[in-house]
């Protein structure tokens, strides 16, 4: 251990605690350790072990929910009442890694369709792939580690977890449930360091057979480009969700959901609603219903039952989301809304018809905005929708099954939801980006496919010795 990581509150920079950062020897060990475990078949913990594991850090975790809202709030800024739902569905997912294990197996291969395959038996098993490291982001810093650490436990594999710098605390108390529940610490281990070269050399040891990321793009695919011959990855990143408003959408039952799309958790979502198309028979009557409804949410110390909208991670997200919503001004687009009660808080606002190559219109925003532009025709929203390098969630407000499958058909997204927010998922359900916005397949089921292997074995009984 070499140097102090000071974690501070989000929403006023206050300290919560300095904690010691791993250096390059304390990596060397983890990774040895982990290693060690994973050779050491002996010492594999059979699945029943690994589910009761997983079942027992769930009820510690379910009798801390309120320590654990309160600190996600407090290093993370997400309000006190989102915070608690993350604490929830962390607890579920845990409990869903557990109960998947029931479902997990290989499957028979036929045998016998050919002259040369009769006499043979062949089945598959599942085996874990090797060392996982997991490298996670800071706007769900509990429930984005349980996603990569649970089903790592649950298929036997050793994970190495690096959380975000910002929110540490969170994984840390999370990986010492772990231990109180009775797993070798060997086979669950947190990395913290603030040192990206380090984070790097995480990711990219030849020892790690799977690294799970979750982050921004430009780090998530520079990362891949550099990992050791037969390391498996999967990439979470994020986009600039589309909605469309279709003319027949009823605005009096659209207006929250989108508000929660775009907005919870001070946009900080990687499928955060952000850029709104409206057919323009409504668009007036919607803009005024949205402008009411973001005017009326409540900006805050997130650490208030009564805050909806929170701070932004850092000082420098909020400069850089400033700068986009005054670049997008300058080019023509209307603002409502907007300002800065403090160096971290936004207010939140919206854009009306900011222009193409403004960045809120090309880019993630990551940030408590908006943009609202008018369409005539379905095809041509859906084209500039889909006209971004990157996707991942989408929606489509419509009372009309013609219009809402059509645009659900042709929308290029992972998930497209019909009436309702684009940020919409459960934690058994697959969660991917395509093209730039991610690789491979989230969702606690699919991760633990991801981290596992199948061994076929085939059987031989023709003639050499097995009776059957």
């Amino acid at each position: 251990m070499s140097n102090v990581i000071s974690v501070v509150q989000a929403f006023d920079r206050a300290l919560i605690r300095e904690i010691p950062g791993d250096d390059d020897r304390a990596l060397e060990a983890k990774l040895a350790a982990a290693e060690r475990a994973l050779r050491e078949r002996n010492s594999w913990l059979e699945p029943h072990r690994r589910g009761a594991i997983l079942q027992r850090t769930a009820s510690l975790l379910e009798a801390k929910q309120i320590h654990f809202a309160e600190l996600i709030a407090r290093e993370g800024g997400k309000p006190l009442t989102d915070a608690t739902v993350e604490v929830i569905r962390a607890i579920d997912g845990l409990r869903n890694a557990a109960e998947e294990l029931r479902h997990f197996g290989g499957r028979e291969i036929p045998m016998g369709l050919t002259g040369a395959s009769e006499g043979r038996w062949a089945f598959t098993t599942k085996e874990p792939i090797g060392v996982v490291a997991a490298i996670s982001a800071f706007n769900h810093p509990l429930n984005l580690i349980v996603h990569q650490i649970a089903p790592a436990i649950a298929v036997g594999c050793p994970v190495i977890v690096k959380p975000a710098v910002p929110t540490p605390l969170s994984c840390l108390e999370l990986v010492e449930l772990f231990r109180e529940a009775g797993l070798d610490e060997r086979w669950c281990q947190a990395f913290v360091t603030d040192d990206n070269a380090l984070a790097e050399r995480l990711a990219t040891d030849p020892r790690v057979a799977f690294l799970s990321f979750i982050g921004s793009a430009r780090v998530g695919w520079y990362l891949r480009s550099k990992l050791a011959p037969g390391t498996r990855c999967a990439l979470e990143h994020g986009g600039a969700a589309p909605v469309i408003v279709d003319a027949s959408a009823k605005l009096d039952r659209i207006i929250e959901p989108i508000v929660k799309g775009g907005y919870y958790h001070a946009g900080q979502v990687c499928v955060s609603t952000q850029r709104i198309f409206v057919h323009t028979d409504v668009l007036a009557d919607f803009v005024e219903r949205l402008a009411a409804r973001v005017k009326s949410l409540r900006v805050g110390d997130p650490r208030l039952p009564e805050t909806e909208v929170g701070p932004l991670i850092h000082p420098r997200e909020a400069d850089r989301v400033a700068s986009w919503i005054h670049e997008a001004v300058e080019g023509g687009a209307r603002l409502i809304g907007g300002g800065r009660p403090s160096e971290t808080t936004l207010v939140p606002s919206i854009l009306i018809e900011p222009a193409a190559d403004a960045k809120v219109s090309r880019l993630e925003v990551f940030g408590p905005v908006t943009c609202v532009y008018g369409f005539r025709e379905l095809d041509e929203a859906i084209d500039v929708a889909n006209s971004l390098p990157f996707a991942f969630q989408a929606s489509v407000f419509s009372t009309n099954i013609g219009p809402a499958l059509r645009a659900a058909r042709r929308l290029d997204a992972s998930a497209v939801m019909v009436n309702d927010h684009t940020a919409f998922r459960t934690d058994w359900m697959p969660f991917a980006g395509r093209r730039q916005s991610g690789y491979g397949i989230g969702g606690i089921p699919w991760s633990m496919e991801a981290m596992s292997q199948e061994k076929m074995l085939v059987l031989r009984y023709d003639g050499l010795g097995l009776e059957t």
